[in-house]
């Protein structure tokens, strides 16, 4: 890992940490959680807001104008809202989806939830999500909150990590490590 990357996981960090904090003064850590993961599926969906959040020719300004209409439209709490005007005046923006994967990594930690990340070849329904969730929940013998991504260049199988136990069954992958077998042969 860099130094860039470190420094950036470092600061993103501080900044989740802070915010847990001041939402759990304010008894606002659930309703924060729920925003952040508003806006976490917001970046994901739309690349017209992580473009905004990353261009240095938008305006502070006008980055703090799309942030709160975003806080109002989404009902985001008070604490949330001034947190994101707090990054934005202070130019860090650019750490948000690091800050909001640290912070619900944090709230999922201190409630004794694991995050997993799926990522499947085919797209799966709410049931069969469902069913894989429940299948982990059994398996690691604690509550499981799945982030699930569809990505139809895997070919097919499908990426799952726990922690840090990771199963990749791709096919995407074993052919990279058939080429790579192949070139180093």
């Amino acid at each position: 890992m860099n130094s860039k990357s470190t420094f950036s996981n470092s600061t993103a960090n501080s900044y989740a940490v802070a915010l847990y904090e001041l939402a759990k003064d304010n008894s606002e850590l659930d309703k924060v959680a729920d925003g952040f993961r508003s806006l976490k599926q917001l970046l994901k969906d739309s690349s017209d807001f992580k473009e905004m959040i990353l261009s240095p020719t938008v305006t502070i300004e006008e980055k703090k104008e799309v942030m709160f209409l975003i806080a109002n439209k989404n009902g985001f709490s008070s604490t949330l809202k001034k947190f994101l005007g707090f990054i934005t005046l202070k130019n860090r923006l650019f750490f948000l989806d690091k800050i909001i994967e640290s912070f619900l990594n944090l709230v999922s930690k201190i409630k004794g939830v694991l995050q997993a990340k799926l990522i499947s070849s085919k797209k799966l329904s709410t049931e069969e999500q469902n069913k894989i969730q429940n299948e982990l929940s059994e398996d690691f013998k604690s509550k499981i909150n799945i982030d699930y991504e569809y990505d139809p260049s895997l070919i097919a199988g499908l990426i799952m990590q726990v922690g840090s136990v990771m199963i990749d069954t791709s096919i995407k992958t074993k052919l990279k490590k058939l080429e790579r077998n192949m070139l180093e042969a």
